[in-house]
């Protein structure tokens, strides 16, 4: 009994400690997206895209990367540019760079796995875009994209976006609204996310054993860092099923990849796991929704082909210029997480700044409320997560207590 209750506060200890690290750099990054989804709209996005293919990809990929990291936010964006005329594969060349090329992502990935694994995630993004862009061509699915296109087409069009240039938008207080209402939906789009993913990962941490792990991802663990081939590929394979049995989100997914990596996984393993936040049922069950369950099977396909393959190209060329990093650089476990540094600073005056803009979007300027589209998501899964949700809160008030007062 004592030492489920140890490892009890250790988990909740971890998971809460995770959040910490992590809290000015959520905020960080949804206030820079806000402001580029208020200043930069999808009307104008679709306008600059136009019919020529390859600067649909270089657009879509630009686009993408100043978007919401939410998943549900990037399909819905990605349905309604390939709806008013982009291209199929600028339209996922937007949906990939939406959700691994993203500026709070890189943040969080910075703080949990290092400056490498940033480089990974953005050069991966790239890689992930060409390898679906040379498969698309390839393939050449035409009949599915034209079946989509179609259906589509019976779904009414409900854009309706301020016309003005983010020059004038930007000097309004009624524009700062609506960005701080985006702040706002940004942090309800992933609550339930992140609540449940750095739950899971202090759970990981203070109860999974190392062997689990080097069950589940052979030959890891025990200071090997000299993986075959072969172990490379199950790795990058069993990563994507982690990521299907634990969908948390990209963000949420980033301190359980960091706990994978310190236990022994390989870098292509871990940059696939991260990496597999679109092959997922989620995922596939909205893209099916959206344009039917072929075309929806085929993006499956696509993705998974794509993520195999820019795993292993990262893999092999960080190896070979020696820039893999040492699965002991990555500590986070026993680390001392509420203490008075620069994160606690950081944290302080970035609580202080969504206070602000919370006020001045919910309740000083109530006039100018903006909707965002997002992807339908089941109503049974989303109430299933928040209740989980609640009693994941449950767990860390119960944890802490037990760290804290009862130890």
């Amino acid at each position: 009994m004592d030492d489920f209750l140890n490892k009890w506060g250790e988990a909740a200890n971890t998971s809460l400690g995770f959040f910490w690290m992590a809290l000015w750099a959520f905020a960080l990054g949804y206030v820079i997206s806000s402001c580029i989804q208020v200043f930069v709209t999808e009307k104008r996005m679709q306008k600059t895209m136009g019919k020529n293919e390859s600067k649909g990809v270089l657009l879509g990929t630009f686009f993408g990367f100043i978007s919401s990291s939410c998943s549900f936010a990037a399909l819905a964006s990605t349905k309604s540019l390939f709806k008013k005329g982009a291209s199929f594969v600028a339209s996922i060349a937007f949906l990939l760079a939406s959700t691994n090329l993203v500026i709070e992502l890189g943040i969080i990935i910075s703080i949990f796995l290092g400056w490498q694994f940033v480089v990974g995630e953005y050069l991966g993004g790239i890689l992930l875009i060409l390898i679906s862009w040379l498969l698309i061509r390839l393939f050449h699915p035409k009949g599915l994209i034209k079946k989509a296109r179609e259906r589509l087409k019976d779904n009414k069009d409900d854009d309706a976006n301020n016309q003005k240039s983010w020059k004038e938008r930007i000097k309004t207080e009624k524009s700062w609204a609506k960005v701080s209402q985006q702040y706002g939906m940004e942090w309800k789009m992933v609550w339930k996310d992140v609540t449940l993913g750095f739950t899971i990962a202090g759970i990981v941490a203070a109860f999974i054993p190392d062997s689990f792990f080097q069950t589940l991802f052979i030959n890891s663990g025990q200071g090997n860092t000299d993986f075959s081939f072969f172990t490379i590929f199950e790795h990058i394979t069993v990563g994507p099923l982690v990521a299907f049995i634990t969908f948390i989100g990209s963000m949420g997914n980033i301190p359980l990849a960091a706990l994978l990596f310190g236990k022994g996984v390989s870098f292509a393993g871990v940059i696939a796991f991260i990496f597999s936040d679109l092959v997922v049922f989620p995922v596939l069950r909205i893209n099916a929704k959206y344009y039917g369950w072929k075309m929806s099977f085929f993006i499956l396909m696509l993705l998974f082909i794509s993520l195999v393959g820019a795993s292993l190209l990262l893999h092999y060329g960080f190896l070979s210029l020696d820039l893999i990093p040492d699965p002991s650089s990555v500590k986070v476990q026993d680390q001392s997480f509420f203490k008075i540094d620069y994160t606690f600073f950081l944290n302080i005056a970035f609580l202080l700044g969504s206070g602000y803009l919370i006020y001045l979007g919910f309740f000083k300027r109530t006039d100018v409320m903006q909707m965002k589209e997002m992807a339908p998501k089941s109503k049974l899964m989303e109430k299933g997560l928040k209740y989980i949700a609640f009693v994941c809160y449950v767990w860390l008030a119960g944890g802490m207590i037990v760290k804290y007062f009862m130890q």
